[in-house]
């Protein structure tokens, strides 16, 4: 805890730069940086409750003051109030970020109590893929976006810019991949149930059951665990998850950079893993398929030609994508039998592979986009560096 002298020095610091200001103000470089790292602290906060929660979800009846909410709620509120210092004093951002950061908020904070209506409701409701849970995605998706925007402008250029948007798009990814973990903790519960074991606690299963209006046997547990179809998981993996990496390599503009984020997002949830499972939480699947994704797309850059690179790279990526689900379904398998001392695992959601083409498709036609978007910017900037040289005596 700080002591009060240190906190009376903080507070000296930052009272002269709270002053009303509009988006694009000119910011002190240590204020830009304390802004930028609180945004860290409260997506490291979000990350580590969401992580949490889902877990606690495969195990206990839900309860809105869990530990793993409360957490969430912690960097919830630190957001909150970044949010506010940025529309106020304008400092930080330009006019586009503070959008994006705002209209990301506010969404979040609207889905909030639709989503304690909905679970009032509807009960359970334990899918990730619901209407309000979905909102809450979307809120956090402007909010990312807005942040990394903020970041990519006014961060000098170096190495400390280089880390934090990585870092940055590492916590974009959690946020895009998220509800997929309910097909990562779904299959191996359902394995478990197959082993004459269960993660959940007995009240909710039985919660669950009576819920369907059926009693508690198989056919519950993989309506319970695996309400969505085969081809969801590996196809919004493929568009959303993997066009995040390409955006990633894009805009970090190094060889690596794709592979270090999903590496960075991956190795988290792997040290995660023991953390829950110790504990006495459900085990989930980890995604170590999007590192292997994101080489692909680390390699697809070496091709210099963007329509080509584009073209190349979905077929590389959602190729390696669809190979690295398969061995580690297979592969992975054997791990967490091994880990848990029972047999048939699995080490990924079901995989539909014919879906394959459509994933592709998907991811093509967000490639191509994120290309031209790219190339247009290209254009623009040596336009202005042209019209900037000619006006010059």
């Amino acid at each position: 805890m700080k002591s009060p002298a240190s906190l009376k020095r903080a507070a000296e610091w930052a009272l002269p730069y709270w002053t009303r200001g509009q988006a694009g103000r000119e910011t002190p470089q240590d204020l830009f940086r304390v802004l930028y790292f609180g945004w860290l602290v409260a997506f490291t906060l979000k990350l580590l409750g969401s992580a949490w929660d889902v877990s606690w979800h495969f195990k206990w009846l839900r309860d809105d003051l869990a530990p793993p909410h409360l957490l969430n709620s912690a960097g919830t509120a630190i957001a909150v109030a970044l949010t506010v210092i940025h529309g106020y004093t304008g400092y930080g951002v330009d006019k586009a970020a503070l959008r994006l950061i705002q209209w990301g908020t506010g969404i979040f904070l609207v889905a909030v109590p639709l989503d304690l209506i909905n679970h009032r409701v509807n009960g359970l409701d334990i899918t990730s893929w619901s209407p309000s849970h979905i909102m809450l995605y979307l809120g956090t998706f402007f909010m990312i976006a807005g942040v990394l925007r903020g970041w990519f402008m006014g961060a000098p250029p170096g190495r400390e810019r280089t880390v934090v948007l990585g870092a940055f798009f590492a916590f974009f990814l959690e946020n895009v991949h998220f509800p997929e973990q309910h097909q990562e903790y779904g299959i191996l519960s359902i394995g478990a149930w197959d082993n004459h074991a269960t993660y959940a606690e007995p009240i909710l299963l039985q919660f669950a059951a009576d819920q369907m209006g059926r009693p508690v046997d198989r056919g519950m547990m993989t309506a319970f665990a695996l309400p969505v179809p085969d081809f969801l998981y590996p196809v919004y993996a493929v568009v959303a998850g993997l066009s995040v990496l390409v955006v990633a390599r894009l805009l970090i503009g190094r060889f690596g950079a794709a592979t270090l984020v999903a590496g960075a997002y991956v190795g988290v949830r792997t040290l995660l893993w023991p953390l829950l499972t110790f504990t006495g939480f459900p085990p989930s699947a980890v995604p170590f398929f999007l590192v292997v994704a994101g080489l692909v797309v680390d390699l697809a850059f070496l091709v210099r030609m963007p329509y080509v690179r584009a073209l190349l790279g979905t077929v590389g990526v959602t190729a390696a994508a669809y190979g690295a689900l398969v061995a580690q379904s297979a592969i992975m398998g054997g791990v967490y039998s091994a880990i848990k001392g029972q047999k048939g695992l699995l080490g990924a959601p079901p995989l539909a592979t014919s879906s394959a083409v459509w994933a592709g498709l998907g991811l093509l036609v967000v490639w191509l986009a994120v290309e031209w978007l790219a190339d247009r910017r290209r254009g623009s900037q040596t336009i202005e560096a042209r019209v900037i040289a000619t006006a010059t005596p």
